[in-house]
């Protein structure tokens, strides 16, 4: 961002502190607005990412064909809604097909649509499409487990209620033992950590 733009985004929150009925003025929130620009240039720092270009320079020749699954990955994302946060966890599966892909591509691939504001429907699809169209597996398979804080701070207001979105692909949406295998995978105990 350009100085100009840095100093209209910094406007923009002080204008909103107003209108909530706050002073930007007072000592408390001099920074904030300064602060707040940081903040969202890492949060929708996925913008400037390319899923596709991730997953392109990890891709390593293999005759493996069973599943590679990594659960539980961490995430955080935004309403696009409400500018609200998302928080929840993704697993994703895949099975090769002449390729595998450096296992810390996934949870950036992860990173990057999460690191946009999206809806949780979306962002399930977009990791299963980033994933099939550069790797060619056989199969992809994407659950999202997730908390909305457009939900829970406003609105209904169900804290705890949570969001479960999947996205299925090849192998996964057309062989019934092969998505039986993956939903037992995930919801199978973790057991010991590493």
């Amino acid at each position: 961002m350009s100085k100009k733009e840095n100093e209209q985004f910094e406007e923009a929150v002080r204008l909103m502190m107003q209108h909530i009925g706050e002073n930007p003025s007072r000592e408390g929130l001099l920074e904030t607005p300064r602060r707040v620009r940081k903040a969202y240039e890492f949060i929708y720092g996925g913008y400037k990412e390319n899923p596709k270009e991730i997953l392109s320079k990890a891709l390593f020749t293999s005759s493996n064909d069973e599943m590679v699954l990594i659960k539980d990955i961490e995430f955080y994302s935004t309403c696009e809604h409400h500018l609200l946060p998302i928080i929840g966890r993704v697993h994703v599966a895949y099975i090769p097909d002449g390729k595998v892909v450096g296992l810390s591509k996934i949870p950036r691939v992860v990173n990057v649509f999460a690191r946009r504001m999206q809806i949780q429907e979306q962002l399930t699809e977009q990791i299963a499409d980033a994933i099939m169209d550069t790797i060619n597996p056989k199969g992809v398979a994407v659950v999202i487990q997730a908390r909305h804080m457009c939900m829970e701070m406003r609105g209904v207001e169900k804290i705890n209620s949570t969001t479960t979105s999947s996205a299925l692909r090849g192998l996964f949406k057309k062989d019934e033992k092969t998505r039986a295998e993956f939903f037992s995978l995930i919801n199978s105990p973790s057991g010991s950590r590493y």
